[in-house]
């Protein structure tokens, strides 16, 4: 995005583009602006580089650095951070490690009716897993801190930059993760990331055949959560969780200008919503009450700027609240109440949650609960969170899975309709945004010139290598493609060439009969020329959305990562010899054959 419009990247991967390159080049371009105009004006600069979110995609050669450091494995690793956290001062000396699944297994609990425990949400010991397994997962490691470094490089940039113009020293900077080590590859890892927000398990056999690919664009990887909890280590948990595997992360904050302390580590406790605060004090600078006349909230955090040259001093914070996908937890004066509801689980049930109690200031590991010891704290902590979710608008509580929450209807800007029309030379429309078939039936038709054979390329396109769809015309015929989260390409190929003419309406259409497993639509995918059906066959057609982030719809061309390999010609794979004047996309339900008539009354009309 640039102006909160989509942009292309400039080059491809196999030309050597990286997107932690590219928002590093546009970070040195964009201070570089500013200080040509007004080489006195502060800038602000909020850079989030892709990593270390998934896809974890580097060359080759930064992933080559780290081969057979993580062979021992996840549980070895915890192991060694600890000692090595310890002996750096971090962490209390009598830090124990959690176990390896300290809210349970799918064979040890299941939710208050019976409800299955989440399939993602446990760790498989190291020493139960094949060889062939522990290969994949320390190979998985091996591409994520092949990321990292590649990041890190490019945060040296960043900061190179600033010392060669003369900046660094007085420039404010700071590095903070936004949550936890991730989970979301549950225990297995993943190749394709989609598949979560979809509710497909990977498919280990599947994951082993990709090997080789780990790192490329060809994979959407993701390490399994063993290695979650290495990196989270002492903690337990991961992302999305209350305990401090989801909430602890690093923060390094410089300012050789503003802060005499070098080198040192601050204990006290603070908080992302902290950040906005300290940069506000560092800056000398009060918010306003009120902006163009509307009444300003008040900024829920506390300046960590008093931390900078004391590091003894206690903390000026008192009281965190968390709530994330039916986890609860509140810190308050260094103790932690926490839950141990597994997210994303759908048990509901919230009053009949257990609480556990910590002390983090000796126990940071959240390894000894106190609850029984202490009822009357972990009774005050949990009416403190209750007051604090009422204050931050936290309710209603909500664990549904990720293909629900993923999938619920949001605001738009216009309310959903049973028929799209795009047309070509537009800006990639974004999904969230665009024609939604999921789960239903639908028809996608496109209206072109044909003025002689041998045309060929994309007519339509809705997604990606790891999801999507795509209408296309290649060796003189119309051919239509569903790739199911990346696993699986079904193809419909016509029977016939191609027509020659005016005002012709080249389509697809599915025909929904049934769901097999609940959300996943099954029937038949008919291509037309007109009303004649040149094509058929069965497809499945996935439950979510046909990515994460990052690929939309396009008519004439694909012009983000391909929907399939079978593409005449090279990347965008434009539509070449003829012309396109629109596509549309039926998701009323009618048959195509009453679609295709009630069009040609149209065209006549036209």
């Amino acid at each position: 995005m640039h102006d909160n419009h989509p942009v292309e990247q400039p080059s491809t991967p196999e030309e050597g583009y990286h997107f932690g390159v590219d928002i590093t080049d546009k970070a040195l371009e964009f201070i570089g602006d500013v200080k040509a105009i007004a080489p006195e004006r502060p800038v602000f600069l909020y850079y989030a580089p892709g990593c270390a979110h998934a896809p974890h995609q580097v060359p080759p050669e930064w992933v080559e650095r780290y081969r057979g450091q993580f062979d021992a494995g996840y549980e070895a690793m915890r192991e060694q951070t600890m000692a090595r956290q310890k002996e750096m001062g971090l962490i209390p000396q009598n830090t124990e490690l959690p176990p390896l699944n300290p809210i349970g297994t799918p064979e040890t609990r299941t939710g208050p009716g019976g409800e299955p425990f989440p399939p993602l949400d446990y760790t498989r010991p190291w020493d139960t897993l094949s060889e062939d397994e522990q290969r994949l997962f320390a190979r998985m490691a091996e591409v994520y801190a092949g990321f990292l470094s590649h990041c890190d490089d490019q945060i040296g940039r960043l900061l190179d930059y600033l010392e060669s113009t003369e900046q660094l020293d007085n420039t404010i900077i700071v590095v903070v993760s936004d949550n936890g080590a991730s989970g979301e590859g549950g225990p297995n890892g993943s190749v394709n990331e989609n598949k979560i927000a979809n509710g497909v398990p990977d498919d280990l056999a599947e994951n082993m055949a990709m090997l080789d690919e780990l790192g490329s664009t060809k994979s959407y990887g993701h390490y399994p959560n063993g290695w979650a909890m290495a990196f989270n280590a002492p903690f337990k948990m991961w992302k999305r969780y209350s305990f401090n595997g989801g909430t602890c992360d690093p923060c390094v904050i410089s300012w050789p200008a503003g802060i005499k302390a070098r080198g040192e580590t601050r204990d006290q406790y603070h908080h992302a919503v902290d950040l906005v605060p300290t940069l506000l004090d560092c800056l000398g600078i009060e918010l306003p009450g009120t902006v163009k006349g509307h009444t300003q909230h008040p900024i829920e955090g506390v300046s960590m700027r008093y931390s900078f040259d004391a590091g003894s001093i206690p903390t000026a914070k008192h009281t965190q609240f968390y709530s994330m996908l039916g986890s609860r937890g509140i810190w308050h004066d260094g103790w932690k109440a926490v839950t141990t509801h597994p997210t994303l689980s759908g048990w509901s049930h919230f009053p009949d949650n257990a609480w556990e109690l910590y002390n983090t200031i000796e126990d940071r590991a959240e390894l000894h609960d106190l609850a029984a010891q202490e009822p009357g704290k972990l009774a005050e902590l949990v009416g403190l969170w209750f007051h604090e979710a009422g204050a931050h608008q936290a309710f209603p509580l909500d664990d549904r899975s990720a293909v629900e929450i993923i999938t619920n209807p949001r605001p738009q800007l216009a309310p959903p309709r049973n028929r799209y029309v795009y047309r070509p030379g537009g800006a990639e429309v974004p999904e969230s945004v665009a024609v939604s078939i999921r789960g239903r039936s639908y028809s996608i038709g496109a209206l072109v010139d044909l003025p002689d054979p041998g045309a060929q390329g994309v007519l339509f396109a809705h997604g990606g290598r790891f999801g999507g769809h795509a209408l296309y015309v290649k060796d003189n015929r119309l051919h239509y493609v569903y790739n199911f989260l990346g696993s699986e390409e079904q193809r419909i190929s016509a029977t016939e060439d191609l027509p020659v003419g005016h005002d012709l309406l080249l389509a697809a259409s599915f025909d929904k009969d049934g769901e097999d497993p609940p959300g996943t639509a099954h029937g038949t995918l008919s291509l037309y020329y007109g009303e004649r059906k040149v094509g058929e066959g069965r497809i499945r057609t996935q439950p979510g959305k046909f990515s994460v982030a990052g690929e939309g719809l396009n008519v004439g061309r694909d012009g983000g990562d391909a929907v399939t390999d079978d593409y005449p010609g090279t990347r965008p794979w434009p539509f070449t010899g003829g012309r396109i004047d629109r596509v549309a996309i039926d998701v009323s339900g009618t048959a195509f054959i009453d679609l295709e008539r009630e069009a040609a009354a149209m065209l006549s009309r036209e």
